[in-house]
């Protein structure tokens, strides 16, 4: 069984090798635009610049990049493969918006996450997207984040009780961002899913569900330098056949992901099935649950039952959009949340402005639950996290993100660069099959937009009118002139929802408690998702910060 497993798994890869050697030749032997613009040296012919644009504390080399080679580089993949890295406005509108039927996600990123994920809204293409979309779209829509404020606050006043009692007799040194992230499970559970994974108390037993969502990205990661085999081994066999060969193999790191994937979707099953049942029974069913009905899940669900028969998503797919929505609403929020923790740490003023000025609007409430519309328009508050969105860019991936030309395409630049050979260049002629990098973290940071303290961490610049620069560029980002949600008809479906959440657990953290930095030093990590540790070679997420009661919340 050993060694047929072992000529399945040769045969898989020899034929992934084949065809992916011939794309490169033919790239290679072709006339490529893409030589002709300026970039970095890659490391080596067969790892191009890959090993520089993984590397955990890879930052510099981006900064580099950002600011000495200009909004249009070429990069080199593996195998001398092109690739364009462009934070140009116009490139970025042309191929975010305009055409971005003709720049689609890779292969390899739809079909992985397609195998694992499921149909949902990362792994769908063209008008099958295009449908989920219609029927996501109104459930993210202010009237509905306005109705899920009680579960924001019912969670946030969990976390703020948990944070008390390890503080109330003296300060203390606490991980943040365990508790940031048990956090954002809790919160896309309730109000997302209207299931309860935690109740942010210690000494209980993690769900299997949420153990295993945060056990995906670090599963998958271990094995991405096989993700481009994907596309490949999709076309082999019906999906219990490759099942089957899985089941085979001798390779551990696949067996594990295999066993995160499949408690995810096992678990997700089960609270979908339970959610319709109760949903045939009537509307007062759901009301006796965990979000009383008024989870996003119970709410598609209910759309989609009314849908014309055409429009409506299938079990599978519903299912999928639950197990999408619950990863892509963990690990993200809850690093940005640790990391505006830490930059209010490090900057103590802003702080207590921050601090201020939600203390004045509960005084104003006279409660502890400010309303949606007073905390949508707290200037600071507001400024904080716009301006961490955009130092600070988290969602996957932060730095940029990857489309690759469904056809030649020719992409037009909002100022000339001039090529290697001296020639200005208007425009750039595109072959179809390259990769193009969308430059979120070059769009955030670009000084020509920003100014000079671009690279500067200053909330009070969202407090007066941006530059004119900025506003005249024409940056196609959804939000704020920013590319952190990206744009166009792939930007992030949840980013209301996740300022939402961001700015309820703030609000109730800093008119609580002080944060101030621990004695250890804090390194962050570029990954699929950025993540602290303690030191650059820290191998466990973990932000420890010197927490506080706050002397007036007594």
């Amino acid at each position: 069984m050993g060694e047929i497993s072992t000529a399945i798994l040769q045969s898989v890869f020899i034929c992934a090798a084949t065809l992916s050697l011939l794309r490169f030749l033919r790239q290679l032997l072709s006339k490529n635009y893409l030589d002709n613009i300026p970039g970095p040296a890659p490391t080596s012919w067969s790892r191009g610049n890959l090993p520089q644009m993984f590397n955990r504390q890879g930052g510099p080399y981006y900064r580099d990049l950002i600011e000495n080679y200009g909004p249009v580089v070429r990069l080199q993949g593996a195998y001398g493969r092109k690739i364009l890295y462009t934070y140009d406005p116009r490139a970025m509108h042309s191929v975010v918006v305009k055409d971005q039927y003709s720049y689609e996600q890779p292969d390899w990123f739809i079909k992985s996450n397609l195998l694992t994920l499921g149909p949902g809204l990362l792994s769908t293409l063209g008008d099958h997207h295009r449908k989920q979309r219609r029927m996501l779209n109104p459930i993210f829509s202010v009237s509905h984040m306005r109705h899920m404020m009680p579960m924001f606050y019912n969670v946030g006043h969990k976390l703020r009780n948990a944070i008390e009692q390890r503080v109330s007799g003296a300060p203390a040194e606490i991980d943040m961002l365990n508790w940031m992230g048990r956090t954002a499970l809790e919160l896309i559970g309730q109000a997302g899913l209207g299931y309860s994974f935690d109740p942010l108390k210690d000494d209980v037993t993690p769900d299997v569900y949420a153990e295993a969502i945060k056990q995906y990205v670090p599963a998958l990661y271990e094995l991405s330098v096989y993700r481009w085999t994907t596309p490949y081994v999709s076309l082999i066999g019906t999906p219990a056949f490759r099942r089957r060969v899985l089941e085979w193999l001798p390779w551990k790191s696949l067996h594990k992901l295999k066993s995160v994937v499949d408690t995810m979707h096992r678990r997700a099953t089960e609270i979908y099935r339970e959610k319709k049942a109760l949903l045939e029974t009537g509307d007062e069913a759901l009301t006796l649950q965990v979000g009383e009905g008024r989870d996003l899940m119970s709410i598609l669900l209910k759309a989609n039952t009314l849908a014309a028969v055409e429009d409506r998503l299938s079990e599978e797919e519903l299912i999928g959009q639950m197990v999408t929505m619950t990863f892509a609403a963990m690990d993200t929020t809850s690093n940005a949340l640790s990391q505006i923790l830490h930059l209010l740490a490090q900057h103590p003023r802003a702080q207590e402005r921050l601090r201020e000025e939600v203390l004045e609007a509960r005084h104003r409430s006279d409660t502890d639950d400010i309303s949606y519309d007073e905390l949508s328009t707290l200037p600071f508050l507001d400024a904080v996290c716009r301006e961490t969105l955009r130092v600070r860019s988290f969602p996957p991936t932060f730095l940029f993100r990857s489309r690759r030309a469904q056809r030649d395409m020719v992409l037009p630049l909002s100022e000339p660069v001039r090529g290697l050979d001296g020639t200005l260049m208007t425009e750039i002629p595109v072959p179809k099959g390259t990769i193009v990098h969308v430059g979120v973290l070059g769009s955030n940071m670009n000084r020509r937009t920003w100014g000079d303290d671009a690279w500067e961490w200053k909330p009070e610049r969202w407090l007066a009118p941006l530059p004119e620069a900025v506003t005249e560029a024409h940056i196609p980002g959804v939000y704020s002139n920013l590319m952190t949600f990206i744009g166009g008809g792939r930007s992030c479906i949840g980013f209301k929802f996740s300022q939402l959440e961001m700015k309820v657990v703030l609000a109730l953290l800093v008119s609580n408690f002080v944060f101030e930095l621990s004695d250890k030093p804090i390194a962050w990590n570029i990954s699929g998702i950025r993540f602290p540790t303690v030191g650059v070679d820290g191998s466990k997420p973990e932000l420890p910060l010197k927490v506080s009661l706050y002397k007036g919340s007594a």
